[in-house]
């Protein structure tokens, strides 16, 4: 039989049965006088086969393993460990699942950050959000949806903690709007502005000091981080921020 009878036979294309010739697992037929090849029942059987063990999840280098007919694996011990992979893959679908319920149902729907841990997003529903649509206060929120990011897990409740415990109460969101509106109304002012040093002040009052970077840290104009962090600002609003850095960890060591 022709590919094209092959390939219907077992129900692939005939891209596919090429494919499958040059990964090594259907031997390549014999060719008649004129070229053609011709393909006989044996060919068949084992491309029906193959098309069972890839539909049951093999990867092509696992079903050359179950057709080599001495060095590959036993079928058995193959289908076990594929077993095993979709029993992980399932409980971590599970898991995604179990997360996207709780988001979906939050109050107040998603974050405009994006999908961001249950925990956060609540910690966002019960902060008062300013009066004012503030640009500041929006990219706070995306910078602690960053730091939730790429924080190590072991950290991850901690650094919440810390949110919590900075926001908690009435007083300090009020402090947080202030410092906000201070940091807003930089955006177009020059670094030595006199505002900048009341807006500075104003937010160092809010800076948590489990946060605060090291000295050497905010100190470095090379620390590739703090030059990124600072190039998103206005140059007013980011001499008020490392200003503020300043001030807050001269209280830490004082």
């Amino acid at each position: 039989m022709r590919i094209g009878e092959l390939a219907d036979a077992v129900g692939v294309t005939t891209r596919t049965v090429r494919h499958y010739h040059h990964q090594g697992l259907l031997p390549e037929p014999e060719r008649l006088a004129n070229g053609y090849r011709t393909y006989t029942l044996r060919h068949v059987v084992v491309l029906a086969r193959i098309r069972r063990l890839t539909e049951l999840g093999l990867g092509l280098a696992e079903v050359r393993d179950v057709l080599a007919d001495e060095a590959g694996k036993d079928l058995a011990e193959v289908l076990e460990e594929l077993d095993a992979d979709l029993a992980r893959q399932e409980a971590a679908i599970r898991e995604r699942r179990a997360r996207l319920r709780v988001l979906l149902k939050a109050e107040g729907g998603l974050p405009a950050e994006g999908p961001v841990s249950p925990e956060l997003a609540a910690l966002f529903a019960d902060i008062p959000q300013s009066p004012e649509d503030s640009p500041m206060a929006a990219r706070d929120r995306e910078m602690l949806a960053l730091l939730e990011t790429t924080v190590a897990p072991e950290d991850r409740a901690r650094l919440l903690e810390t949110l919590r415990g900075a926001l908690g109460s009435p007083e300090a969101v009020s402090r947080a709007h202030h410092a906000y509106a201070l940091l807003d109304d930089l955006v177009d002012a020059r670094p030595d502005d006199p505002r900048v040093g009341e807006a500075a002040r104003a937010l160092a009052d809010c800076l948590p000091e489990e946060m605060l970077p090291e000295e050497e840290d905010f100190l470095d104009s090379g620390h590739s981080f703090l030059r990124a962090f600072y190039a998103d600002f206005a140059p007013a609003q980011a001499e008020a921020i490392r200003r503020a850095m300043e001030i807050a960890s001269r209280g830490r060591r004082s």
